[in-house]
């Protein structure tokens, strides 16, 4: 089994990748996580671009992007009427999954590929190469925004596809 995450859902993906039935981590561009803090690198950018949720039962605890600022931050190279139902369409956030503690390292033990998106401004390019070097990640690298799964989908089917060869790869030699 190939897991797959984008963004936050890298730190899920490494978390859950020390199942022995997952043979290998596709993680495009996403938090993976460590020893620590899974949104130590990008928090404060993040935060910048990021309104709370105004419901008085959870004030501080959840976030938004502000649909302002959310094309020029997630979605730069998704067309605008795509990218504004996609600011329209989002859901408040947990601010607090950024400060998680992980109780694993990412990759190492099991193959893993790294969609890196160079013009993302989320997760930002350095945060994320050093992210996916800590893995030990095999590297693709690709302009595009955090929605690159948007705007360049064949893309990121096409490094789902590299990690099935590879893992499979690796499994029949082990």
């Amino acid at each position: 089994m190939i897991l797959v995450g984008h963004s936050y859902g890298g730190a899920v993906i490494t978390e859950a990748g020390t199942d022995p039935q997952v043979v290998g981590l596709v993680l495009h561009h996403c938090l993976c996580s460590r020893q620590g803090r899974v949104g130590e690198l990008t928090h404060q950018r993040s935060a910048a671009r990021c309104t709370r949720a105004s419901n008085p039962a959870t004030e501080g605890r959840l976030s938004f992007l502000d649909k302002s600022k959310f094309r020029a931050s997630f979605a730069g190279d998704v067309e605008p009427e795509k990218a504004a139902f996609m600011a329209d369409s989002q859901v408040p956030w947990g601010v607090e999954a950024l400060v998680v503690r992980s109780a694993s390292r990412p990759g190492k033990s099991k193959p893993s590929w790294y969609l890196l998106a160079t013009e993302d401004r989320m997760i930002p390019p350095p945060a994320q190469r050093s992210m996916s070097e800590r893995a030990g990640s095999t590297v693709v690298e690709l302009a595009g925004s955090h929605a690159i799964y948007v705007s360049q989908p064949n893309a990121v089917v096409a490094l789902i596809k590299q990690a099935a060869q590879g893992a499979a790869a690796a499994t029949a030699s082990s």
